[in-house]
């Protein structure tokens, strides 16, 4: 398990893996915020933990084509089906690669672009923090989405359908506890709301991602 999560990291670090391609267009979509609606203060302090977080889901979905393209092209993903390591540990693992080198990055650099936002100070806690807990969600759902589309052509488009009503509560609750978070109103709700979306996502989609890649194999 932990020689298949190097090997997902290091194909994540190298040229066109997606490990950079989040990062660069979560900034861009941040520096450009301030350009299209003006450079107000209160309205840009209004619409920051929405804007972050809706920036953060796009950015995940950027890589999710290539989670299990490259394995499947290369015959990677019939030798993992076929080897002693139950399938539903190589989606879990590929989901983990996938939350380390996108994820992860996304709620460090967060509190920087928060500053181009205007985020109210008490925001920037409550915004790392409901990052650190959804985001895992957003990779685990993604890998599903990309277990379904694994080795259709000009499956990306598809996969986007698929994946982003399923991030739509993810969104909805992290982007409320860095609402209220930032306007000092009482987030834990929310953030136990999306605490449980994650933790249910994480019991349940490595099973069913894992029945789709064995149907798709076959």
């Amino acid at each position: 398990m932990k020689a298949l999560l190097i090997r997902d990291l290091k194909l994540a670090m190298r040229a066109g893996g997606g490990f950079g391609l989040g990062l660069a267009f979560f900034l861009i979509v941040t520096v450009l915020i301030p350009f299209s609606v003006g450079p107000q203060s209160v309205l840009l302090a209004t619409i920051a933990p929405g804007v972050l977080w809706l920036g953060a889901l796009l950015a995940c979905l950027l890589s999710l084509d290539r989670l299990l393209a490259l394995d499947w092209e290369d015959g990677t993903l019939d030798l993992l089906a076929t080897a002693p390591l139950p399938l539903e540990s190589v989606v879990t693992i590929k989901a983990l690669a996938h939350w380390l080198t996108t994820g992860l990055p996304l709620v460090l650099i967060a509190p920087g672009l928060g500053v181009l936002l205007s985020l109210p100070a008490p925001g920037y806690f409550w915004l790392v923090i409901s990052l650190l807990v959804g985001t895992p969600a957003l990779s685990v759902i993604g890998t599903f989405g990309a277990a379904l589309t694994v080795g259709l052509k000009r499956g990306g488009l598809l996969l986007s359908l698929l994946v982003l009503p399923l991030y739509v509560p993810t969104l909805i609750f992290g982007a409320e506890v860095a609402r209220r978070g930032a306007t000092d109103m009482e987030a834990t709700t929310p953030l136990l709301l999306l605490a449980g979306i994650t933790a249910g996502v994480t019991a349940l989609l490595p099973f069913a991602s894992a029945a789709v890649l064995r149907v798709n194999l076959r």
